[in-house]
């Protein structure tokens, strides 16, 4: 799907917003994603590349899930307050699914978790002791390199497990893709909002697989990429080495009801069939706020 021969020249037309975009070194590196509270962090050698990312928004209905791997839609929750825990368990997560069968055009979809994200100050958030912790439902800092949050095996396996669970009585599904949904709460323009890179703008070639271990505290040393048995069998994100040829995109001042959908991988690889992300420091906006989001993984099937 690469090739800037394939973009609209309305594209061209967009303001641009300096960046600087973290990417995986072109060494090989054992690549491992340890995350525990408040903190996260990679192996490997990860180096910034100066980049510009794309405002989408005077243009928002521009793009789509099958030529782009994301949109920007529009919804209004019902949630007052996103650091209420049990009303996102009990109420939010069930806005997501009907809202991405709809956006998509799937016949159902079940939501795996959430997380919010914060560039506020977490730094005594990280330092606290903890035993068992799970990563969902706490707050994390933004994404800090480019990356999908699946690899193929993980997605493909996350979607015959979600299936079975929460729909064992259905027909089985002919297609699926694994999402997230995100939006922010804090009003605009947001200090890091999300990028979101044009799926159509990377290829196979430049990504490598960052297994992923929860934690209560980082291991050091040489514990940090000791051989683990069946590594490759494990959960693991998709991570990016630089090219020029990346299309980066971001929404502007995006505003409360404002939701966006991307990729982490489609089993229809006809189409753009994933969308890889990160934070970013805008700029180019003056006054920033400190941004807080809720993003919710879910898988959409199609029946």
């Amino acid at each position: 799907m690469a090739g800037t021969s394939e973009l609209s020249p309305i594209e061209d037309t967009a303001r641009l917003a300096p960046a600087r975009i973290r990417y995986l070194g072109d060494s090989d590196y054992v690549t491992r994603r340890y995350v525990s509270q408040g903190a996260e962090m990679n192996t490997g050698d990860y180096f910034d590349y100066d980049c510009v990312v794309r405002d989408g928004m005077p243009m928002r209905g521009h793009f789509t899930l099958d030529m782009h791997g994301f949109m920007l839609g529009k919804h209004g929750s019902s949630i007052v307050d996103f650091h209420d825990k049990a009303a996102v368990d009990a109420t939010y997560l069930q806005e997501v699914e009907e809202l991405v069968a709809r956006l998509c055009g799937a016949s159902r979809a079940a939501a795996q978790g959430w997380m919010i994200r914060t560039s506020a100050d977490l730094t005594a958030r990280a330092k606290e002791k903890v035993a068992g912790y799970q990563h969902s439902g706490g707050i994390q800092p933004p994404a800090g390199e480019a990356h999908v949050d699946y690899n193929e095996i993980t997605g493909r396996r996350a979607a015959a497990r979600i299936y079975a669970d929460r729909f064992p009585d259905g027909p089985g599904y002919k297609r699926y893709i694994c999402f997230s949904l995100w939006r922010t709460f804090s009003p605009g323009p947001q200090d890091w909002p999300l990028a979101v890179c044009d799926g159509r703008t990377v290829n196979e070639e430049e990504t490598a697989s960052n297994t992923l271990f929860v934690v209560d505290e980082f291991p050091t040393g040489d514990a940090l990429t000791a051989p683990v048995e069946d590594e490759n069998q494990m959960i693991a994100a998709t991570i990016f080495r630089y090219r020029d040829r990346h299309r980066w995109w971001y929404f502007s001042n995006m505003a409360a009801d404002d939701v966006l959908l991307f990729k982490f991988q489609d089993s229809d690889h006809s189409v753009t069939w994933r969308c890889p992300h990160t934070a970013f420091h805008d700029t180019s906006l003056s006054d920033a706020n400190i941004r807080s989001s809720i993003e919710v993984r879910c898988i959409a099937f199609f029946e």
